[in-house]
């Protein structure tokens, strides 16, 4: 094998295992013309295979024990003997397979994350102004929250004696000596007191003190607390006003524990509000809380908002993503902040040299410091389609198409579509393939290219389905055995939840998305297999089956839904009545979810009148 070949292999268990999402085989070729295409070959066939199920080979025709599909005559088409896990096929058979190939890339492979929470004030950028000597407030002009005010512009006429004779020792001081140090001294007693600099200037240009005095906003933004009234007295350190520049905003994002290892500092986030539906706003991870809460198991991600038009309001609900990038060897590619100068109290400034925090003042110290620099540069694997990759449990593999080959011919190492038809093929044959490397007729465990881990490959996309469009009358005559389905989940009893998906598959036939769904079902090797993502695919199907014709329902269906399938991506099922038995957990967590909505079924099945 060269080199190029075994990157590939790496690639493919990297993006299977880490980036993957299960695909459902495309399968759109009829089972009864792959029938009628063998017994043409073969006019004495003596075996008798499953499609579905190479595993099953038998001396004489029948129907397979797994999924009652009617056996197939085994038929030679690889051709010339290639080697072992190398598939030879002709032209018509290639075309029946419908096999794909797509060429390996070198990028980054992606993983996004889903994360909601709450735009908040940028805690930098607001005042508070609370009363520096006990004062009378004569004439309000801020007398409602919400106001924009901006910087200088008065708040409130107040009057303070005590006020009035800070002004006189001022002027005081400044008769006798301009440039004393009594004066600097009243004048930095008037600065505590919150007065401007041009204030005091024009006290001292006056040369008299005056009673009455306005207060002005220190900073531009929008009042956001108001706590006083015309006529109120108050005392020294009493809150007046509070002052928010909604110019930058700050997104605070809940993160879980399996979200973290994908986060890091600078990364770019996408976040979506109620309020502009289909608008995209953007911002940038400025902070991760070093502390999990433990009540909600959740960490908090700030991310830094601009807001110059205001459209963004404190309060808003938002959901973001992060596209986090992957590397070779699992090492996340960052925005680079080698050779940056970053400050210990405000990550957000971020300069190219030594300086000081526009922000505290601090002196910068360098990124590598605080632990913001990878030791080890994310390097760009090379990356396979998800869809062709045949997940083993143990391994991820692909099949590789020889472009020298006169007949179209695959190896076992990049395929989308039809790499279980290829794989199932080599098997049949009794010939090692990446799935049953020592080759032989029985092949233990074999799961449809994955069956038997499809909890594993359920990551980004967890509900990722085929559209698929169901008759009236076969959703009628599904929906029975797919409660039986649900109901022996929840029971943690296997056999019965295949038996169902078998009688699922006497009113589908063995042709189409979803009998290759079923297929899949009867293939897992355990009830957890069955659980993710099969179980949720389905549902999935029927679901919007069932919004889309609920005359055809027999029944008022109950929509469940629990929020910690995948992760806490959470998945829904149907059920038809109460309590809620949990298909995905079973006793485990057998009460865990909720009621979404109940589908009302608007006619009866059987008498055609409505409810």
């Amino acid at each position: 094998m060269n080199k190029p070949v075994i990157i590939a292999a790496v690639a493919a268990a990297l993006i299977g295992g880490l980036a993957g999402r299960y695909v459902l085989p495309a399968g759109p070729a009829s089972a009864h013309e792959d029938h009628a295409t063998a017994s043409a070959v073969a006019s004495e066939p003596s075996v008798w295979t499953c499609s579905m199920h190479p595993q099953i080979q038998q001396p004489e025709s029948g129907q397979c024990p797994i999924c009652g599909m009617d056996l197939i005559p085994l038929v030679d088409d690889s051709g010339t003997d290639a080697g072992p896990r190398t598939m030879s096929m002709s032209e018509s058979s290639r075309a029946l397979a419908e096999i794909q190939t797509s060429p390996v890339v070198q990028e980054f492979a992606t993983k996004t994350v889903h994360l909601v929470g709450k735009i908040t004030y940028d805690q930098t950028l607001e005042k508070a102004l609370t009363a520096r000597f006990p004062a009378r407030i004569d004439d309000l002009f801020v007398n409602y929250t919400g106001i924009k005010v901006k910087a200088g512009e008065h708040l409130a006429d107040i009057y303070s004696a005590e006020l009035l004779t800070a002004q006189s020792e001022l002027l005081t001081a400044f008769r006798s000596n301009a440039d004393g140090s009594l004066v600097q001294a009243a004048r930095d007693k008037l600065l505590l007191w919150d007065l401007l600099p041009a204030q005091i200037d024009e006290i001292i240009e006056r040369g008299t003190a005056s009673d009455q005095f306005t207060l002005l906003a220190p900073i531009g933004g929008v009042v956001v607390a108001k706590n006083v009234e015309e006529g109120s007295y108050v005392k020294t350190g009493e809150p007046l006003f509070r002052i928010a520049d909604l110019g930058h905003l700050w997104l605070h994002l809940d993160a879980f524990e399996s979200d973290l290892p994908w986060l890091r500092f600078g990364q770019a986030v996408t976040f979506t509000v109620e309020a502009y539906p289909g608008e995209t706003f953007t911002g940038q991870i400025s902070f991760i809380t070093p502390e999990v809460d433990p009540r909600t198991r959740t960490t908090k991600v700030r991310v830094n908002v601009p807001n110059p038009e205001g459209r963004l309001k404190p309060g808003m609900f938002a959901r973001g993503q992060v596209q986090a990038r992957l590397g070779v060897d699992g090492v996340i590619a960052g925005e680079s902040l080698a050779g940056k100068w970053i400050s210990p109290m405000h990550p957000e400034i971020i300069k190219d040299g030594p300086g000081d925090c526009d922000v505290c003042g601090m002196d910068l110290v360098p990124a590598e410091q605080l632990g913001l620099v990878n030791d080890t540069p994310a390097v760009a694997p090379l990356l396979v389609p998800a869809s062709a990759v045949l997940q083993t449990g143990r391994r991820a593999v692909v099949y590789v198409a020889d472009p020298a080959a006169e007949r179209p011919t695959f190896q076992g190492r990049e395929v989308t579509h039809g790499a279980f038809k290829i794989d199932s093929a080599l098997q049949i044959q009794a010939k090692p393939s990446m799935m049953n490397p020592t080759g032989g007729g029985s092949v233990p465990g074999h799961n449809h290219g994955g069956a038997a881990t499809a909890g594993a490959m359920a990551t980004d996309d967890p509900h990722a389905s085929q559209s698929v469009k169901l008759s009236s009358d076969l959703l009628a005559a599904v929906i029975p055995p797919y409660l039986a389905m649900q109901a022996a989940l929840a029971n943690d009893d296997f056999a019965s939840a295949q038996a169902a998906a078998r009688t699922m598959m006497s009113h589908t036939g063995h042709a189409g998305p979803l009998p290759d769904l079923l297929h899949l079902m009867l293939g897992a090797e355990d009830i957890e297999a069955l659980r993710r993502p099969l179980f949720d695919h389905l549902s999935q199907i029927l679901i919007a089956a069932a919004k889309a014709d609920p005359t055809a329902l027999p029944q008022d269906l109950l929509l469940m839904s629990c929020p910690m399938v995948y992760n806490e991506g959470g998945a829904d099922w149907l059920q038809a009545t109460e309590p809620l038995l949990n298909p995905y957990f079973g006793a485990m967590m057998l009460r865990c979810g909720s009621l979404k909505e109940t589908i009302k079924a608007t006619q009866s099945a059987h008498d055609g009148h409505a409810h």
